[in-house]
């Protein structure tokens, strides 16, 4: 009797893991933008700028509303593949990070042009990313995607924008979860203040922090924070970009 109790807790055990294996995929569709070299895709709403200089490449792509989140989901990491298309899909997968938003269009319907229209998920991905999972001519494929850690190299950027009394930062090449939910800093006369989110990732602080060394705090989504202290020189300056710690 307990020889079969055991067969069964193993049944059981194997049946669940067929079940979950994976299991975290959620159905979207995908398109591309920005050209053969990505041109278009710099800048965009989450204020990275030039990606190919902020370390994200072509790897990355314009989210819908739904995914979006007003700019929260700026950062982070998705695993997509092509599926249920074998006339246009490519095998494999690629993993992109959401660096800009993919507009609704609410004068055409979601089936037809509205891809990135409310409640749809939808990925409009640089146009070299792309085409590593599915053909040119496509245009539009089915995806599925899943939240995955991002993995980046060096640590943490602070750029550091505006002027006195006015420090707009921008936290780029976050890794781990990848978007940033909150950011302190303190200047090495101050203790910690909270920055409010401007736009995008562009962190505000309406404190006069010239003249000290700045320490910056960051939490992703995950609830993981990274102290970075005195990242920026007591000497720093407006337009400069500094690296602390990394997830």
């Amino acid at each position: 009797m307990a020889i079969l109790g055991y067969i069964i807790i193993v049944l059981f055990a194997v049946s669940k893991a067929a079940v979950g294996k994976g299991a975290g995929w959620t159905n979207a569709h995908a398109t591309f933008y920005g050209g053969g070299d990505a041109s278009g895709t710099m800048g965009g709403a989450c204020g990275y700028g030039n990606l190919y200089s902020q370390g994200y490449g072509t790897n990355t792509a314009a989210v819908s509303t739904a995914l979006f989140n007003n700019g929260l989901n700026c950062g982070a990491c998705y695993a997509i593949k092509c599926v249920n298309d074998n006339r246009w899909c490519l095998p494999g997968s690629i993993i992109v990070t959401a660096t800009n938003f993919c507009p609704p269009n609410l004068a055409l319907s979601n089936t037809n042009g509205g891809w990135c229209n409310p409640p749809l998920h939808h990925f409009d991905l640089s146009q070299p990313v792309f085409l590593k999972i599915a053909q040119y001519k496509a245009g539009i494929v089915p995806v599925q995607y899943r939240r995955v850690a991002c993995k980046k190299s060096g640590g943490i950027r602070f750029t550091i924008n505006g002027h006195s009394y006015f420090n707009l930062v921008l936290i780029t090449n976050v890794g781990g979860a990848g978007d940033v939910v909150a950011v302190s800093i303190k200047g090495s006369k101050t203790g910690w203040q909270a920055l409010s989110r401007n736009w995008g990732q562009n962190w505000q602080s309406n404190s006069y922090l010239n003249g000290q060394a700045l320490s910056f705090k960051v939490t992703t989504s995950d609830d993981r924070t990274v102290i970075s202290n005195n990242v920026a020189p007591a000497n720093w300056n407006f337009g400069q970009t500094y690296t602390g710690r990394q997830f």
